[in-house]
């Protein structure tokens, strides 16, 4: 090979790459700065790649900067965070697991760095391990700026890439540096996950071209000591790519070869050109003893494994080992500095001269010998998936650890890579196609779909089959295959039935089925009629087990839409959570909220949330927690509190912003839009709803309902008064469809029949009012009664109308609904008004403004305002306080900064970014008019106290009224 001068000269493949340095460095420049970067590298095997990001690495691009390097490789692509556990190997974490890198939520990062997978109590596993690695990142940072450098990413594994993307999405303003090399016309190991990395807007793409024959010239002085001819440049330049690999290989071949670089050794170079590389490597082992090729073989196996552990695998002793690799080192074909051949293109090389079977045999020993060394199942697992062919049970056995600890890590994609190999191997376990359903129900859930059917269809077990029609039940969901769920669990549900011997343990696994059952069906309009009735003929379970705590929340959701039997059903919720201080998951506490918001029942409502959003922040659970605070700002709107109502929903928009599934969500946006009319910008609420993207929206019960009610209102305050009725008469139309006629479920009825009086047609409301009254005397909250008569004094001229009003009034002034109750004394000052009874007016219409200002309902406490002085009273004009002005995210963060909390913690809560944070408090300091952190309390006034981190709770005025009652 080579001489050491030559090789210093030749490989290191970076003559002619002054500009592709001068870009790396210039965007470590901006990381610097503050201004985060993602750079892909990329181009044909042997063009310089490595050699490039060693020489950006170990140069003063990147003086003062921490720089974290993996290298990927075939023999690690399955490992979930494969590349993340070797970006922070130098920093010991696992082994240190105390260190202030991992202090807040970047501990939640330790399942990915080490052997240990999450604990049993980290509820879903992979966005905890994401969340956790972003923040490890910013300790990281915090100290000095950080380049990441992933090379050969095209091996990367699928939950590493997954989380530079997470991350990416979250470091704008991070002084950050994200390098990707990869090999051109190699097919990544990850596909999607690294589509999904290099959409980023801020991608700077550095393909690396061939070397041209200036290049190609000057590497050819260095070869060779006599003069080089333009011809023999110019042939050398094709023959080679202007590879830099290839051409190094090629002028030593040309060289050993005698032939010099004139015109006439010109036509000598395509005769020695084919095959330089792997023909070279091949040739030379083939002249070498045994115990070279076999540690040639050994590493090209294993990749950078210690010394003890290539000598055994090579079946020599430590000394041969040492003499061997020092002859592999001198060929060039080892790496100088580590146990690892020097590129993929050698290890191919040296592989080759073996068939299948007996590589074959080579992985079989690693894989044993990573076994008896004690290696985690992983380890063991990547060498099994590339055996030909699983011979020995033990190789299926450590497939299956290896797919149970990836997906204790959080990383589904490996454990389905492993489970694919399981199932080659037990073609026909139905088992195995659960379990891999399980890991695909995440990524792919189609597919885990289709594996569910076809263990349905291999499974005569009827008890197998209802478990696994509950795991179907849950994997259509997000999906929105609803009613595919719906046939499958009635039909196990049915044959469950049908067995003549009932096991003890049947009980439970029909009620979670059930229970599930229930979830499903009730997403979707054209399944929830079916359900329904299934479970009105179910019997109540007591609540003693999760499966049946599980039913008696749903069971009270289906029936509460009845609008009967209030009682029963709000007992039924209680009962579901009832223990206290258990983690009762999403599926039992917010179907119980619902119940018990429908009921008036706030304050438990409330505590429930309480305990969802405190559950869901231990978790990092972050889809619960903006389902949560989408539903708890649909709480705090029905009792008056706006503001906070708003901060909810903005919080839980702004956070699906930074998450790939935000798309498909639609309640924070209806939940925003509905405070915002009520704050006066229907403009704004508009625009907000214009931005939901779900598909099919209108197959979907809740939130079609929801948002039907919004749009219609967001039409009516921008002055678009008969497409507002057709929203509100087709929300009231679809609801009777589906079967839900609780009149406190969403108040079409009200809005509609308001409107109708606006356009003068009071007659077409008598009907739908009339409906909605026998409803609310069924269901009986003094809020449904009240509205109700709110309904029919609007309707009705004269002094029966004010008779009406007088009655809302009062029901509504013993009900938390503190902003109805100000609408209903506008209301009847107007009409008191209109009959000229300009005293009795007064009254009511001050009454109006103070508890609309106290909602904070601008548009509303404005009207009852120009009514007052209508009647001859005095008020000064309503102006929005300094406070109003903040927005929802702003006043969140404003309130938890009053309290004492620092910006990372206020950002861990809330799940953004410091940045983020400064952001809202800068904006905050200047609308406040406010110079430092110590003087917001004083500025926020009367702004409730956080109870759990980032989550606001309602004024004690809007719950008084509880104790009324």
């Amino acid at each position: 090979m080579l001489d050491r001068t030559e090789a210093a000269g030749v490989s290191s493949t970076l003559v002619g790459r002054a500009d592709e340095l001068a870009l790396l460095a210039e965007c470590a420049g901006a990381a610097r700065d503050g201004r985060s970067g993602l750079v892909l590298v990329s181009g044909p095997t042997g063009i310089g790649k490595t050699s490039l990001l060693r020489a950006f690495r170990d140069g003063g691009a990147c003086h003062g900067m921490t720089v974290l390097h993996a290298p990927c490789c075939e023999v690690v692509a399955a490992t979930g965070y494969g590349a993340v556990r070797r970006l922070f190997a130098p920093l010991r974490l696992a082994e240190n697991p105390e260190s202030p890198l991992l202090r807040g939520s970047a501990r939640r990062a330790l399942p990915a760095l080490g052997d240990r997978p999450a604990p049993e109590d980290a509820g879903a596993a992979t966005y905890p391990v994401l969340h956790g690695l972003y923040w490890l990142v910013v300790n990281l940072v915090t100290d000095r700026p950080l380049v990441l450098m992933i090379d050969d990413v095209h091996w990367c594994d699928g939950r590493s890439l997954r989380w530079v993307e997470f991350l990416l999405r979250r470091a704008d303003r991070l002084p950050l540096l994200v390098v990707l090399a990869r090999r051109a016309e190699q097919a990544p190991a990850a596909p999607a996950a690294l589509r999904d990395v290099l959409a980023d807007p801020r991608l700077v793409e550095l393909p690396l071209p061939p070397l041209g024959e200036p290049e190609v010239a000057e590497l050819a002085r260095r070869a060779f000591t006599a003069p080089v001819a333009v011809p023999f440049v110019r042939r050398v330049a094709v023959v080679s790519g202007g590879n830099p690999l290839t051409l190094a290989r090629l002028l030593h071949e040309l060289r050993d070869g005698g032939v010099r670089p004139d015109a006439q050794g010109a036509q000598r170079v395509d005769e020695i050109g084919g095959q330089v590389v792997a023909g070279r490597v091949r040739g030379w082992l083939d002249r070498q003893p045994d115990d070279v090729t076999a540690v040639a073989t050994a590493i090209a196996v294993a990749g950078p494994e210690p010394p003890e552990f290539l000598a055994a695998l090579a079946g020599v002793s430590p000394a041969v080992l040492h003499d061997a690799v020092a002859v592999l080192r001198r060929a060039e074909l080892v790496a100088p500095r580590h146990l690892d051949l020097v590129h993929d293109l050698v290890r191919a090389a040296v592989l080759d001269r073996l068939d299948a079977a007996a590589v074959g045999r080579w992985r079989v020993r690693a894989a044993l010998l990573l076994s008896d060394a004690g290696r985690p199942a992983d380890e063991v697992a990547n060498q099994v998936l590339l055996v030909p062919a699983l011979e020995a049970p033990w190789m299926v056995a450590v497939l299956r650890d290896a797919a149970a600890q990836a997906a204790g890590r959080g990383a589904p994609e490996s454990a389905a890579r492993y489970l694919y190999r399981v199932l080659e191997a037990e073609p026909d376990s139905v088992g195995v196609r659960r379990q891999l359903a399980g890991a695909l129900a995440e990524f792919d859930p189609a597919e885990a779909l289709r594996l569910l059917d076809e263990a349905l269809a291999r499974c005569p077990d009827a008890r197998t089959r209802t478990a696994i029609a509950v795991q179907y039940g849950v994997t259509c969901l997000p999906v929105q295959r609803s009613p595919d769920a719906v046939r499958v669990l009635t039909g196990a549900l049915d044959d469950l039935a049908a067995e003549p011997d009932p096991h003890p343990a049947d009980r439970e696994l029909r009620t979670l089925a059930e229970a599930t059952l229930m979830i499903v069906g009730a997403d979707e309009k054209s399944t929830i009629a079916a359900v329904r009735e299934r479970a009105a003929r179910l019997p109540t379970p007591p609540g003693d087990t999760p499966a049946q705590r599980q039913m008696l929340a749903m069971g009270g959701v289906l029936a509460a839409m009845d609008g009967r039997d209030r009682a029963r059903v709000v007992e039924a919720a209680r009962r579901a959570v009832r223990p206290p201080n258990t983690d009762l998951g999403a599926w039992v506490l917010l179907p119980a909220t619902l119940v018990l918001h429908l009921a008036d029942e706030v304050r438990d409502a409330l505590d429930v949330l309480d305990r969802v959003l405190a559950g869901a922040q231990r978790n990092a659970a972050v889809w619960t927690y903006v389902l949560a605070l989408a539903t708890r700002s649909r709480v705090l709107h029905g009792l008056g509190a706006v503001a906070d109502a708003l901060a909810d929903a903005q919080t839980a928009l702004e956070i699906t912003g930074d998450e790939r599934w935000g798309a498909g969500m639609s309640t924070p946006q209806i939940a925003l839009a509905t405070a915002l009319v009520e704050r006066g910008q229907p403009d704004r609420a508009a625009r907000v709803l214009a931005r939901i993207t779900r598909p099919n929206l209108d197959r979907f019960v809740w939130e079609y309902h929801w948002y039907l009610v919004a749009h219609g209102r967001v039409r009516w305050a921008l002055g678009d008064r008969e497409r507002a009725l057709r929203l509100f008469l087709d929300c009231g139309r679809s609801l009777r469809e589906c079967g839900l006629v609780n009149p406190a479920y969403t108040r079409w009825w009200v809005h509609a029949a308001c409107l109708l009086a606006e356009l003068r047609r009071p007659a077409e409301a008598r009907e739908i009012v009339e409906q909605a009254g026998e409803l609310a005397d069924r269901w009986g909250t003094s809020r449904v009664r009240g509205l109700a008569a709110l309904a029919r004094g609007v309707i009705s001229p004269g002094r029966a109308g004010v008779d009406h009003l007088i009655e809302a009034v009062d029901e509504l002034s013993g009900s938390p609904a503190r902003l109805d109750h100000a609408q209903a004394e506008y209301l009847l000052g107007a009409a008191l008004l209109g009959l000229d009874d300009h005293r009795g007016a007064r009254e009511h219409l001050r009454t109006a403004v103070d508890g609309a200002r106290r909602c904070g309902a601008l548009p509303l406490a404005g009207a009852a305002r120009s009514a007052l002085v209508a009647a001859g009273g005095r008020m000064r004009e309503i102006a929005a306080s300094p406070v109003a002005m903040l927005t929802g995210m702003e006043r969140r963060v404003a309130a938890l900064a009053a309290a004492g909390q620092s910006n990372r913690t206020i950002a861990e809560s809330l799940f953004v970014t410091v940045r983020t944070v400064e952001t809202h408090l800068t904006s905050v300091y200047r609308k406040l008019g406010v110079l430092r952190r110590g003087e917001l309390a004083t500025a926020l006034g009367a702004v409730p106290q956080d109870r759990t981190a980032g989550d606001a709770r309602p004024p004690e005025w809007v719950l008084a009224s509880r104790g009324r009652r």
